[in-house]
This record gives structure tokens, sequence and C-alpha cells, in this order.
């Protein structure tokens, strides 16, 4: 089953755009209600699992994301392979506004969230690559197929916000080797790789962050307009490459995800001190690895 994470952009397009085939379902999960209502049932023949990450309206900002509530509910649901969108900021100069960035790594500097569903366990997942290698190579094939403008690889740089950088930060992130810089892909990528989800993310690079400067003299309404042209465009784009994804995902059934093992190894707590109703709680995560 496909989950598919909209974020800036194609959240609500997505909903608006498929809301009327498929079947909306409201969740409950231990930690809170998702974004919103998840949209379920069958695109291309595919079982698919929809979240506009903002929710109606784009009301949550990117700290309020309910991150852990919105994977859970997608394990509980049976999503296997997670595909997630979301506009950034270019670091790059070859990274042009509405082209797409299939990112491969991430630079986390968010502080204020909550990181693990495991909090009175230790549960230590291998993250060194964060994004599934299958998935990606599922989407750049659909990319050249549809001969999409895009960068297969790039390393995401997620702040907390919401205020935007400051040009010493911007100039920072790129000597550190960013490429595109957003708001929301962490802790959503840790906890898909908890929840043993295979996760992807399609970057939209909407402008060149602060590091590049302005053209002198132009009005911040037009910079505005031109960042939302972007941001139109790269949707679009990534919309398209979804869609064609969709028509054939014999990749992702022929290989699995190193993803879909990760707690094989990472429960290191002695499950028989573990408790068990947190080991019931958390049963859609990890119950197969306490099952006798």
């Amino acid at each position: 089953m496909l989950g598919i994470i909209g974020g800036t952009g194609l959240g609500e397009r997505l909903v608006a755009d498929f809301g009327g085939s498929l079947r909306a379902i409201e969740c409950e999960t231990p930690f809170g209600r998702p974004s919103g209502p998840i949209l379920t049932g069958q695109l291309n023949g595919t079982p698919v699992a929809i979240i506009a990450r903002h929710g109606e309206g784009h009301v949550l900002s990117p700290a309020a994301v309910p991150c852990r509530a919105n994977v859970f509910a997608l394990k509980a649901l049976g999503v296997t392979h997670l595909v997630a969108t979301g506009a950034t900021g270019s670091l790059r100069e070859n990274i042009h506004p509405g082209e797409i960035v299939l990112v491969d790594q991430f630079i986390d500097r968010t502080i204020n969230r909550p990181r693990t569903f495991y909090e009175r366990a230790a549960v230590h997942v291998e993250f060194a690559e964060p994004v599934c290698p299958v998935m990606r190579r599922w989407l750049a094939d659909a990319a050249r197929g549809q001969r999409l403008s895009f960068h297969d690889g790039g390393t995401y740089v997620c702040m907390e916000g919401p205020a935007f950088s400051t040009r010493a930060e911007s100039e920072m992130h790129r000597a550190w080797g960013g490429d595109v810089i957003g708001m929301t892909a962490l802790p959503e990528a840790r906890l898909a790789r908890e929840a043993e989800i295979a996760y992807a993310l399609i970057a939209l690079p909407t402008d060149y962050d602060c590091w590049r400067p302005a053209p002198e003299g132009r009005a911040r309404e037009s910079l505005l307009r031109e960042i939302m042209g972007n941001l139109s465009i790269a949707a679009e784009a990534s919309l398209a490459l979804l869609t064609a994804g969709l028509h054939d995902i014999s990749t992702l059934r022929e290989h699995p995800s190193p993803a879909h093992d990760a707690l094989a190894l990472a429960v290191w707590s002695d499950k028989s001190k573990v408790d068990p109703g947190d080991v019931a709680r958390l049963a859609p995560l990890w119950g197969r690895y306490f099952s006798a």
C-alpha cells in the first residue's frame, strides 16, 4: 500500500483531485489525531492512503504537524511505502525553482519536535541511508519516463521554523553541504523508519532561499507571486511523477526495502521488561517482535 503525504502546494491538490474517488477516514492514534482525514482506496489498481500534511486550509505550521499521529495512522491502515512532498528553498545555483529533487539525505536542525514513538524503551534504528533506495529508483525511472526536470539526489536541511533563515544561516547550510531547505521532512522520515515504512521525499524548490539576494528594487508582492508560481510548477511536476509511478509499481513489489525490517535489531531493551501496555499500544509498529 502506498501512502502519500502532500505538503505545501500539493496536499490540498491531492485531496481535490482524488477526494471524490477515495473514502475519507477519520483516525485516532495513541498520539492524537492526524493532520486530517486520510483518503483511502485505489489509484490505477494500487491501494493508496493520502493525507494533507498541513491539514485542510493549511492551518498547521511545520512544528505543529502531528507527525507521530500521521505516520502511526498510515502504518495502522497498512501502508508499506510512503512518498512525501514538501516545498523547499534551493541552496544551489543549479537547482532551479520549479524543478523537483529526489532527496537522499537529511540534516536535522529541528529542536522542539518528538522524534520517536518509543519513549519507554531503548529502540535505535539505523538511519545512515534515510531514504529508501528502491523508492528513489522507482521515482527516478518514472521521472525519466515523463522527461521531467529533476535532480536524482540531494541533501535536505530541515530547520525548525516558522521564520525563515538568516543570510548567515543560509550560507552555513550551503557550507554544510545542504542542497535544499525546508521545515517538514523531519521527524517524519525518522518516524517512518521506526514504523518500518519505506520512505521517499520529493522536494519542490520555490526560490533560492536568502543566500542569493533578490534583485534590487523588486517588490515583495512580485517575489511572492514568483514563488507561488514556482510552487505551482513543481507541484504539477510532482503530481505527474506520482501519477506515472502509480502506473507501474513493479519495482516496489519485486524489491524489498531495507526499511521493512528496521526494527529487527533495533530493540535493545529486554523485551520481557517492556511494559505490556506499551507493547499493546504500539502493536501496529512493533507487535511482531513481541509475539511469542
